[in-house]
């Protein structure tokens, strides 16, 4: 009987220690028959499942073009056979116009016949579409490759549940980019320019609908400067649509201050599988904590324009190699986190993520106002 577990749940040592010919599967949307798909893989003993992607395809209610689609799960099969997996499928439900065999297996999902609720509907036109962006990614000895994707689909819970009126919120896409994710076990990589594309064809469909504000919630660090050109892409092709990210999250002012304010750390002790996001999981899932096995390391090469913290320091922008400043993964001081700091910090995290959707809104409305009286070239006729 086969076994199946969840490969984001587990540390990337226990990723690297897997065989190679374990299947793992990528599942666009959920609900599938696990004794089908245990059929169709010939019955092995254990299949991993990764996190489902939760729209992209003809029949999940946000459809992009099925080139950007495709090149996107290309990718991310592409990471795992990197790593030496010989048997990785996309499972993707029968209608949704990709066709079976290659990295493909298609079966019967119960979602193809049941509302779209998680999506936005027609009454959502007035509120901010949140998008909450994570990743699958190594976090040292200690923590989940779900790391990103728990904290930021935490934060935009909380954002959904304290502004309701103001925000809808869509499913978590549980994939970004790591260009350096050849230095440590089990990461996956959407390709930087399959993952804009993708984006921008996301706001494409919610512009076409009538949304005005669109805000990405990004939980992970290598995201960031593609979900940057997405959002300058897309205010170029959308004039009458705000379109907005910023960086991570606890970025803010009082995001800052809240960090001072219980951070036991100096500088270089928040960086990735750190203080900070340690915390984080120990309050939202510390089941999934091994903190016997953290290991901290805080020895960034340093210089006055380049260092590593949680906001990044310094005028240098670089992106070198991930193993010269980390043995095991991890950026930080890991075996300082608590519980208690993880829900102190979420809270701020949320508000600070509550008063940007209020600033998006106040943005559109005042410069539609502007638009609405004729300014610049709004008043000129075409």
């Amino acid at each position: 009987m086969t076994r199946f577990f969840q490969y984001d749940e587990l540390t990337f040592p226990q990723v690297d220690n897997l065989p190679r010919n374990c299947p793992l599967i990528i599942p666009l949307g959920q609900g599938y028959s696990m004794s089908r798909l245990s059929e169709s893989l010939g019955d092995p003993p254990q299949v991993g499942l990764l996190p489902p992607i939760p729209f992209g395809w003809e029949g999940s209610g946000l459809k992009v073009s099925e080139n950007f689609f495709s090149s996107l799960l290309s990718n991310l099969v592409s990471s795992l056979r990197d790593d030496g997996f010989s048997q990785v499928f996309i499972l993707a439900p029968q209608g949704s116009g990709l066709e079976p065999g290659n990295i493909y297996i298609t079966l019967f999902n119960p979602d193809q016949v049941s509302p779209k609720a998680a999506l936005p509907s027609e009454g959502d036109l007035d509120k901010v579409i949140v998008i909450p962006v994570g990743h699958i990614e190594q976090h040292g000895y200690h923590l989940p490759m779900s790391t990103d994707t728990l904290i930021i689909q935490a934060i935009a819970q909380g954002v959904a549940e304290h502004a309701p009126d103001q925000v809808f919120a869509i499913p978590t896409m549980p994939y970004g980019v790591s260009t350096h994710r050849q230095a440590f076990g089990g990461t996956l990589n959407c390709g930087g320019r399959a993952f804009e594309d993708f984006w921008l064809g996301v706001v494409d469909v919610l512009a076409v609908r009538g949304y005005k504000k669109i805000y990405f919630l990004n939980g992970h660090g290598g995201n960031h400067s593609f979900l940057v050109n997405v959002v300058k892409y897309a205010g170029e092709r959308h004039r009458r649509v705000f379109t907005a990210t910023s960086w991570l999250y606890l970025s803010g002012t009082e995001g800052i201050a809240a960090l001072e304010a219980r951070r036991q750390s100096p500088i270089g002790g928040m960086g990735h599988a750190c203080e900070l996001e340690t915390s984080m999981i120990l309050h939202r899932r510390p089941d999934l904590v091994h903190m016997e096995k953290v290991i901290d390391e805080t020895d960034f090469i340093t210089t006055p324009n380049y260092y590593m913290d949680w906001v990044e320091g310094g005028a240098l922008i670089a992106n070198p190699p991930w193993d010269d400043d980390s043995r095991t993964g991890a950026y930080g001081a890991g075996s300082l986190g608590t519980a208690e700091k993880g829900s102190f910090w979420l809270e701020v995290a949320i508000a600070e993520k509550v008063s940007h959707l209020q600033e998006i809104s106040e943005q559109y409305s005042k410069r539609e106002d502007r638009r609405n009286s004729g300014f610049g070239l709004w008043g000129k006729s075409p």
